[in-house]
């Protein structure tokens, strides 16, 4: 049986070139239509959604206990293990083929299980067990550095030798397309002596990928990289909303709080880390060379293209403000994982880890409207003569990712929210 990822494999659904979503990707999401409003596990295709609950219960498919599709998130797929994904994805791809006629000549099963991707309403893809975000761009975190701390010190003595992170708010974890309302909390300018409460003023998006943890493990142990490796089960584009005032005020000296819990946005589509393997390459060069635990014996990241469209409030058409890749990532996902779970922290099904914003080299490739504004002080000016430093309501925001193949694409769709205004 051809691999999955084979580049000459073709669908019997016709697929565009530009199209996201490609025999060689196949990834989950959880759907319902107007026909059928229970939500349910399918797999993107060309402008489809395949229901694998159909395809279960038509014996076409069996991953285990029956049902594991007929839930509302793919946490009981996720559970079930490495080897069940990889023989689940193998069977997707062998039913979808060009070349195979189970499905292609099945006219009844056909018109049930292929949804047709206007007609499906998109839902988080998965319950998030915990939410981890990271801080692992060197590139970011040296702009912000320097900014807030000058030239000379822009990162922080620990930055260099492990993956800094916090622990966010998994309740308000939402899928694109949710409207985020402008966060409330403390303020206090520079100028002011006192602090105030109210809506936020200086609210900003962060360009992330998000990690998805199909796999637990234990309370007190640690993890190799082959096994950090193993407990990925895909990617998904994530938007960590930031308020950069609230969070000016509160971090010192535990870190980020409210001024992150508001709202995190996900893609509604997983991408298995299995169709990202072609795009897998080495990362930036590690100095100093880490600790032995956070040690890495091959590539472990990949090359994910990424852009964000800012569409002003009022304005008709969204521009876009920057393009960069997740091959910049200083601390890989793997590092990342093994470092969470270093001291004997337990990792979940579902859980989520953010991998902070990502930013490449380029005045362009900066991830947040933060360093692209210059935290102000560069207003981007849009369309129109619109001009923002930081978010206003009305405005929406649109990011999107892909990796670009001989001839086809593994995407990841978008991930989208549109500001309100605070109550």
């Amino acid at each position: 049986m051809p691999h999955p990822n084979d580049p000459s494999l073709r669908s019997f659904i016709d697929v565009d070139p530009s199209s996201d979503f490609p025999i060689q990707n196949l990834p989950y999401g959880v759907f319902s239509t107007a026909s059928n409003p229970t939500p349910r596990v399918g797999v993107a295709i060309g402008d489809y959604v395949l229901d694998l609950w159909e395809l279960e219960q038509d014996s076409r498919l069996d991953v285990g206990p029956l049902g594991v599709f007929a839930t509302p998130s793919l946490n009981s797929f996720m559970a079930l293990g490495p080897k069940v994904w990889t023989k689940t994805r193998a069977r997707i791809s062998e039913l979808l083929r060009a070349d195979h006629p189970e499905l292609r000549d099945n006219e009844e099963l056909r018109s049930r299980a292929l949804v047709p991707m206007r007609e499906a309403r998109l839902h988080m893809p998965f319950a998030v067990s915990g939410y981890t975000d990271f801080y692992s761009s060197k590139e970011h975190a040296t702009n912000v550095g320097v900014m807030f701390r000058g030239k000379d010190n822009a990162l922080q003595p620990n930055w260099l030798h492990m993956p800094i992170a916090y622990n966010g708010r998994a309740s308000t974890v939402v899928v694109s397309g949710t409207k985020v309302k402008r966060p409330r909390g403390q303020l206090k300018p520079p100028n002011v002596e006192l602090p105030s409460f109210g809506p936020c003023k200086r609210l900003d998006f962060e360009l992330e990928m998000g990690v998805v943890i199909g796999q637990s493990s234990p309370m007190g142990g640690m993890l190799t990289e082959s096994q950090a490796e193993e407990m990925i089960f895909g990617f998904v584009l994530l938007n960590d909303w930031s308020a950069r005032d609230i969070q000016q005020w509160e971090y010192v000296p535990l870190g980020p709080f409210l001024a992150k819990a508001f709202a995190t946005s996900i893609s509604p589509w997983v991408v298995t880390r299995e169709a990202l393997e072609p795009f897998r390459l080495k990362g930036p060069e590690q100095q100093p060379v880490p600790l032995d635990y956070l040690k890495q014996t091959k590539p472990q990241n990949y090359d994910v293209e990424l852009d964000v469209s800012l569409r002003a409030a009022g304005a008709n058409a969204p521009t876009i403000i920057s393009r960069t890749s997740f091959k910049y990532m200083y601390w890989s996902s793997v590092q990342q994982l093994m470092h969470h779970a270093s001291s004997g922290c337990a990792m979940n099904v579902g859980d989520l880890l953010g991998s902070g914003t990502i930013s490449g080299p380029e005045k362009n490739q900066r991830g947040s409207l933060l360093e692209i504004s210059w935290n102000g002080t560069e207003p981007v000016e849009l369309p129109g003569g619109a001009r923002r430093s930081f978010l206003e309501d009305g405005d929406s925001l649109v990011m999107r990712g892909w990796c670009q193949g001989n001839g086809y694409r593994v995407g990841f769709g978008e991930v989208e929210g549109t500001i309100l205004a605070a109550e």
